[in-house]
């Protein structure tokens, strides 16, 4: 059974990883308002449809991508549902075909491992070496429901505070593609 804690709307006691105490951080030094829940190990999409009922929202899908040659890195952020190719998302950004980053690069780069990758990890991309970009589809949410850099710990916040506020806040610009 899987288990999703009550709703929290303060960040949790103890933080499991830099890159979550940094997103607590940020959110509360820009005084951006959230709604939180722990859970067990999020792993399927019935997980997170679980999340998704118990925080009143849907979860994006965050996907850190890159090139060939792993010198161009790229943060896509879409609807949770909604299936990636990396045809479509190339030809968006007018760039070479793109795949998934490998796990090392994950972890060094954005400080997640798979199943964790956040918009929040921008906070540690202070080189702006991974490109931010949102799918035209998720702009148009209310809400943003998303990984708070570890796979046990989901949030919601207002989409326009992530665009507006947090990611001017860590230098980064927002590509906006319709794929």
């Amino acid at each position: 059974m899987f288990f999703i804690s009550e709703v929290y709307t303060m960040a949790p006691k103890k933080y499991s990883t830099p890159l979550q105490e940094s997103t607590y951080l940020a959110l509360q030094q820009l005084n951006i308002p959230f709604q939180r829940v722990d859970t067990d190990e999020a792993i399927t999409m019935d997980d997170c449809t679980l999340i998704n009922n118990k925080l009143n929202m849907k979860m994006v899908k965050t996907l850190f991508l890159c090139n060939r040659q792993q010198t161009s890195f790229y943060l896509f952020i879409t609807k949770g549902d909604k299936p990636f190719r990396s045809k479509d998302f190339s030809s968006a950004l007018n760039i070479a075909r793109v795949s998934f980053a490998p796990e090392e690069l994950m972890k060094e780069m954005v400080g997640t491992k798979i199943g964790a990758a956040t918009v929040f990890s921008a906070l540690l991309d202070k080189n702006n070496n991974v490109q931010i970009v949102f799918d035209k589809d998720v702009m148009s949410e209310e809400w943003y429901g998303c990984s708070d850099g570890t796979t046990t710990g989901y949030m919601k916040v207002k989409t326009e505070q992530i665009i507006n506020d947090f990611l001017p806040y860590t230098n980064h610009k927002v590509s906006i593609i319709e794929v």
